[in-house]
């Protein structure tokens, strides 16, 4: 899933910290030493305002170096490198916090309809227990947020959205909700405040299964389950990630969480992996990044990410924007989210995307060098004529063309376990 921006720049021997552009802390270089100073000072009123996961302390403990990620405090590496990181989750097994995700429960005999007034999935046909990534839209057609719901046994659905969008995401629902209510439905919101590690990478399901009762393997891509893991109650596990790698997530009660994470920590299999990490394994796996590559100016035909309109949902066209969406479907868009490799110097957001003669086609919404592939990789839009794997485009780097392809994604191949 995606989640908000990150960008972290160290230059020079003294170290600082400043506010970007896109609001976040940048470590910079140091001037004089009063200046540092100062830098210190705002950067410690600044830290104070974050908001804190329960695993806070704990990162600090590790030699987490802890930057402002969508208002909360955050790690963006520990002490190994952010590619020796990367590639141990490739390898091996991470455990990420993302405890500052939205979590909500949603309750009540009609709790599939409220839910699919707000979202483009198919809601109603999913199995108990199984979860699919969809997406929040508004009339206009734009994509509010992407989240994960899952139709629990227990019933609920499980919600999982994104920490940047928090705040909209929570108003967004109690203002539908309000609707509903005011209609006679029934249906209720619980917002919950239990934390959330991803335990991430080929490993995964031998490390965790030794702190299962439950067979891990009966557990495929998409799918939720509540048990007890490594003794530790009340946990409900969803295999699924943001890595492309196999992988869960397990919603853990805050009071018990740092004792989860030092049980998997035992294992030699598993590290702790920062925002670093995070964000150039998602792009290998051509996951987007909400804020980035996809936006309230983006649609999910432009973003290629049709497969999530459940086709039932195509023919009621009962969703926010689906006078929109839907006849996008068969007419196609003038622009599509691609996937681009290229050599040389790394191609970042914003990067002009250019045709063969120079004229600008688009922009670069991601991008990092690919630690496995040894190439950049990036994702962005183009114009659709160009659009088709395998074209040659440039991309404008410090004012310079550099060659480049349209790539199909994912970059990297998935392992996800579908059984």
């Amino acid at each position: 899933m995606m989640w908000a921006r990150l960008m972290v720049g160290v230059r020079g021997s003294g170290v600082g910290l400043r506010a970007s552009r896109d609001g976040l802390l940048r470590v910079t270089g140091g001037g004089c030493a009063g200046k540092r100073e100062q830098q210190q000072r705002q950067a410690s009123s600044a830290e104070a305002a974050w908001k804190k996961t329960p695993l806070f302390d704990f990162h600090r403990e590790q030699g987490g170096k802890m930057v402002e990620f969508a208002g909360w405090s955050m790690p963006v590496q520990y002490k190994d490198s952010h590619i020796a990181s990367h590639m141990h989750t490739r390898e091996h097994c991470s455990i990420f916090d993302v405890s500052h995700m939205l979590q909500t429960k949603v309750h009540g005999k009609d709790r599939v309809k409220f839910m699919e007034s707000l979202v483009v999935a198919d809601i109603a046909e999913l199995k108990d227990n199984q979860g699919t990534l969809s997406l929040f839209t508004n009339e206009k057609g734009g994509i509010i947020d992407d989240l994960i719901v899952t139709k629990t046994d227990q019933g609920y659905l499980y919600v999982v959205s994104n920490a940047g969008c928090a705040d909209k995401d929570s108003a967004h629902m109690k203002a539908r909700l309000a609707e509903f209510k005011a209609a006679g439905f029934d249906v209720d919101l619980e917002f919950l405040d239990k934390a959330l590690i991803a335990v991430q990478g080929p490993t995964m399901s031998r490390v965790l299964q030794e702190g299962l009762k439950e067979d891990l393997s009966k557990l495929t891509f998409m799918s939720s389950t509540l048990a007890s893991v490594f003794g530790v109650p009340d946990c409900r596990i969803t295999r699924c990630g943001y890595t492309g790698e196999d992988g869960v997530e397990i919603s853990v009660p805050q009071s018990k969480v740092i004792e989860l994470t030092q049980k998997l920590l035992k294992n030699s299999e598993v590290k702790l992996a920062g925002l670093g990490a995070r964000d150039s394994l998602r792009l290998e796996a051509g996951l987007c990044l909400y804020g980035n590559d996809i936006d309230e100016t983006t649609t999910p035909v432009e973003a290629t990410l049709i497969w999530t309109i459940g086709k039932r949902r195509r023919q009621t066209k009962d969703f926010p924007g689906a006078d929109v969406i839907v006849p996008q479907i068969k007419a196609k868009t003038s622009r599509k989210r691609v996937g681009l490799v290229s050599t040389g110097p790394p191609v970042r957001q914003h990067t002009p995307i250019l045709g063969p003669d120079g004229q600008v086609i688009g922009e670069v919404t991601s991008g990092c060098p690919s630690p496995c592939l040894k190439k950049n990789v990036a994702m962005g839009y183009v114009d659709a004529a160009f659009a088709k794997n395998g074209t040659a485009i440039q991309v404008e780097v410090r004012k310079k063309a550099v060659p480049a392809t349209v790539s199909k994604m994912p970059f990297v191949p998935t392992n996800y376990y579908t059984g």
